[in-house]
């Protein structure tokens, strides 16, 4: 898949635009929803014969504009390539959402964005707006493509009668319902990060802990204890995590909660390792334990959990 980077309009001039079916949206999570929107463009460029494309936005519009200041992103940008290329575009067009951008008319959007770059027809989601202030609609496409290329708009998506969307997603994880979110999402909650040196204070009561640095800002799922599958090194791995503020240890640890993660039956030295964690089940909410030893009681019945679950998991 051939990535493009386009964060000025004259870039567009640079880009050796070939006729492509494009899907555009901001597509955080790629949720069932968006993969309906970018197959849907897949398949019709595959009738026509020409290249398929994804057009996306980074960062995300909320940010840029004042209002939210962590994205909390489902797929940080490099993990949403991935899932894209996965899907087999040919192109991905990462658009960056700046204020230039933004006061930018929907016939401006049209007129650059996708005639500039040889758009024969635009599929999108149902609820896609464009230009300053979302004042282009899907009402509006037809309009504003003046007969220059076809359009498909892909209806809601819905799961046990309720709309999949993003935010829906963002609702489950910061309740811990991850269990829930492969309904909607399509599979298990997934965050790729770095293993970096921690406390290191699990190794002296008989559970060594990775310390997962995301890369990126993703939305954590809430304080707790989670079953989880661990990819490093070619493989999942079972394992148990903990997001948390470490009560039994600090009264304040800070503003961001640490990840991490126990390895069942594994005692190797990390550090330094990209990996991604895939998040099944809650266990229990983050507790404050009256000692050490009853810390380490209520892990040991953690991980016989976590062993529970994902051996269903496993088959």
């Amino acid at each position: 898949m051939e990535v493009y980077h386009l964060a000025d309009p004259q870039q567009l001039n640079e880009v050796d635009s070939v006729p492509v079916v494009m899907a555009l949206g901001f597509f955080d999570g790629i949720h069932s929803g968006h993969q309906k929107v970018i197959r849907t463009a897949k398949e019709i460029a595959d009738d026509k014969g020409i290249q398929s494309a994804v057009m996306t936005f980074y960062p995300h519009p909320a940010v840029v504009l004042g209002k939210r200041e962590n994205p909390e992103y489902l797929t940080p940008i490099e993990h949403k390539q991935r899932l894209i290329e996965s899907l087999g575009i040919d192109r991905l067009y990462i658009v960056e959402f700046n204020k230039a951008f933004s006061s930018l008319s929907p016939q401006q959007f049209v007129d650059e964005y996708m005639v500039g770059l040889s758009v024969q027809h635009a599929v999108t989601g149902f609820d896609f707006t464009y230009g300053h202030k979302g004042k282009g609609t899907t009402e509006t496409l037809a309009d504003h493509a003046k007969d220059r290329f076809g359009i498909t708009i892909v209806g809601k998506v819905e799961e046990n009668g309720e709309k999949v969307s993003s935010t829906k997603i963002r609702e489950l994880l910061r309740s811990g319902k991850v269990s829930e979110v492969p309904r909607y999402l399509g599979q298990p909650y997934v965050i790729y990060g770095t293993v970096v040196s921690g406390e290191k204070r699990g190794r002296t009561i008989g559970f060594p802990t990775a310390n997962i640095e995301p890369d990126g800002s993703y939305l954590i799922p809430s304080t707790g204890v989670y079953a989880v599958k661990m990819y490093l090194d070619g493989k999942w791995r079972d394992g148990v995590a903990s997001i948390g503020f470490k009560p039994t240890f600090h009264e304040n640890y800070g503003d961001q909660p640490a990840v991490e993660i126990y390895l069942f039956d594994f005692k190797e030295d990390i550090y330094g390792k990209a990996v991604a964690v895939k998040w099944f089940e809650k266990i229990r909410d983050e507790e404050k334990f009256s000692s050490v030893d009853a810390l380490v009681e209520r892990m040991k019945k953690d991980v016989e959990e976590a062993k529970a679950y994902l051996k269903k998991v496993n088959g």
